[in-house]
């Protein structure tokens, strides 16, 4: 009987002895695990790893566990819809897996998160704010700035090349046909007044006017005497051969022909135009045409500068709007202009618009064909503006990240007007008073599509 309840004894120890050790959360009084929903590294904002392990930077990633990890709202809780489509044909959608109709590749399976809310713009925010903590967003060296509104300084950079301008340049021409017995202008480069003189010509047609003149005034005078119809008619005859010799440029010989009353063989034409001799295209001897040019002159004390401007900025661009110049001959010294003229067309392979700027020239430093460098300056106006290192452009859309909570953020699109080397005018999508994020809003983006991803 002692020797049976000694073996019972027994029996129930190693019972005891077996279910301590095979069951230790019964007899344990150890907290239970924690459950640990993937691995991090705090200074790198969307890093996540589902093992332990060194993050991109370098550094121990630390666990996440589940209790730490913020709830979701149930009126905002999400859910996945599940869809089989065509990789080649993404408007192909099935509710089952399958061959697409069109290219009867097999259907893969796809997964969609919907919001539970049913408005699109609510279902952006949740998908694309980020939270970060006190030490990422210092790490990620996240500053932001109260929106305001500023005079915005605005300046169009432009190139172009000085050019003659064009009420500025003549060609003189001969007036009628002859042979150049001597040029008093000899040179490109050379300088001319108006009424200087440019050549001495033989001409026949020239000696047939002087003629025709002397005749009419001898007639005229013979018919001071008389009246009615002869008197009329020799004032007409007069008047008329007086016109063509202004009309050939020899009125300066009409005094001299009424003293001496001799034509002459040898006639001078004369500059109309100061300036600059640009072209020389006759020679002592040369027979030279009616209307044949003898030389190309310009006045440089005014010249126009052609500025190409992109079709985006036109719109910014008026008349009289005053331009300022630089140009690699004259490194310190700028020139200032104003705008005269606006192309009505836009250049099909540059994109851009011809803009023409007129400067005054007196010393004569704006030679042509110099290269410039121009800057239109738009008038200023107050407008909202953001710092230009705020804007993202995503390429459909342009965005500006904004702290909507202390450390919370969010993406706003926006439209831009004007831009500045330092800030861009804000059309619409922000407020005055806003906090933008000025450095750091890349890493935001970064941030925000890798939520997305995980969450698909």
């Amino acid at each position: 009987m002692n020797k049976r309840i000694l073996f019972v004894l027994a029996g129930l120890a190693v019972l005891a002895v077996a279910a301590i050790y095979l069951y230790p959360k019964f007899f344990s009084s150890s907290k239970p695990e924690r459950k640990i929903l993937y691995w991090t590294d705090s200074m790198l904002p969307g890093d996540r790893s589902d093992r332990p392990g060194k993050s991109p930077m370098g550094m121990e990633r630390t666990p996440v566990y589940a209790e730490e990890a913020q709830p979701e709202s149930s009126a905002h809780a999400n859910h996945a819809e599940e869809y089989y489509t065509c990789p080649m044909h993404p408007s192909v959608r099935s509710d089952k897996p399958g061959a697409c109709p069109v290219c009867h590749m097999a259907l893969v399976k796809k997964t969609k998160v919907i919001n539970g809310d049913d408005s699109s713009n609510h279902d952006m925010a949740a998908l694309e704010a980020v939270r970060l903590s006190s030490t990422q967003r210092v790490m990620a060296n996240v500053a932001t700035m109260t929106v305001d509104r500023r005079a915005l300084n605005k300046e169009i950079n432009a190139v172009g090349v000085v050019e003659v301008a064009e009420p500025n340049f003549k060609h003189i021409s001969s007036r009628f046909p002859g042979r150049l017995e001597k040029l008093y202008l000899s040179y490109t480069g050379q300088q001319v007044q108006v009424g200087d003189p440019v050549a001495e010509v033989y001409s026949p047609e020239a000696i047939s006017a002087q003629q025709e003149f002397l005749l009419a005034l001898q007639s005229q005078e013979i018919s001071k005497m008389a009246t009615g119809t002869i008197a009329n008619t020799s004032t007409q005859l007069f008047e008329q051969a007086q016109q063509k010799l202004v009309l050939l440029g020899l009125e300066r010989l009409i005094p001299e022909l009424q003293q001496t009353r001799k034509a002459r063989e040898i006639v001078t034409t004369y500059s109309p135009i100061r300036g600059t001799v640009l072209k020389k295209s006759v020679d002592p001897q040369h027979y030279t045409w009616t209307g044949e040019d003898m030389y190309d002159v310009a006045d440089l004390s005014i010249v126009w500068m052609y500025l190409e401007v992109y079709e985006k900025d036109i719109r910014f661009v008026k008349t009289g709007q005053p331009v300022r110049m630089t140009s690699e001959a004259y490194p310190n010294e700028a020139f200032t202009g104003k705008v005269t003229f606006i192309d009505p067309t836009i250049n099909n392979e540059t994109r851009t618009v011809r803009v023409r700027a007129e400067f005054a020239n007196r010393e004569g430093k704006l030679r042509l064909g110099l290269y410039v460098k121009a800057q239109i300056l738009i008038p200023s106006n107050e407008a909202l503006v953001v710092p230009t290192s705020a804007v993202l452009t995503t390429g459909k859309r342009t965005v500006v990240w904004i702290e909507v909570q202390e450390n919370m953020f969010e993406p706003r699109e926006v439209v831009l007007g004007a831009q500045t080397e330092e800030y861009y005018e804000v059309l619409s999508g922000l407020q005055g008073g806003e906090k933008i994020v000025v450095t750091g809003g890349f890493l935001l983006d970064s941030e925000s599509q890798l939520q997305q991803a995980v969450r698909q």
